[in-house]
Formats: C-alpha cells, sequence, structure tokens
C-alpha cells in the first residue's frame, strides 16, 4: 500500500484540483491519464517558454522527457491542435 505522501506528490493536477479529489477521481478509475500527461506537458512548455526557452528547444526537452511522443505531437500538445 502506498503512503500518504506518495498519494499527494503524484497529483499531476495539483494547479486545478486538490490531492484529495485527485486520488478519489483516481481511485475509481476517472482520470484520463493521456489528457492529464497532456496537461503537465502544457505546463512545462509554459515554464519553460517563460525562462526563454525558446520553443523548439523547450519541444526537444520535452521530447527526450516522453522519447516515445514524436516532435509534432508535443507540438500539437502544446498548441492544441487537434485533429
Amino acid at each position: 500500500m502506498k503512503n500518504i505522501d506518495q498519494q499527494i506528490n503524484r497529483n499531476p493536477l495539483s494547479d486545478l484540483i486538490s490531492d484529495e479529489i485527485y486520488e478519489l477521481l483516481s481511485e475509481r478509475g476517472l482520470i484520463n491519464e493521456k489528457s492529464v500527461r497532456d496537461h503537465t506537458i502544457r505546463k512545462k512548455f509554459k515554464n519553460m517558454r517563460t525562462a526563454k526557452v525558446s520553443a523548439s528547444d523547450a519541444i526537444e526537452m520535452l521530447r527526450k522527457e516522453y522519447p516515445y511522443l514524436q516532435f509534432d505531437t508535443i507540438r500539437k500538445i502544446v498548441y492544441h491542435i487537434h485533429k
């Protein structure tokens, strides 16, 4: 069983919902992991751009963190480009 610190630290939506609500939704299978991943990627991209990292460099850094995603896929995520 996970301890409470691990549960609290794993809320990637802490800027949107409380740890308790995230945990409850997660326990009930109501969290869309792909959407959470995309939200995290957008947040990291925004932070890098705020730190004056070029868009292409920021996408490349994210690609290293998420090697299973293509450059264009990350670009679509950060710019909300939907098919």
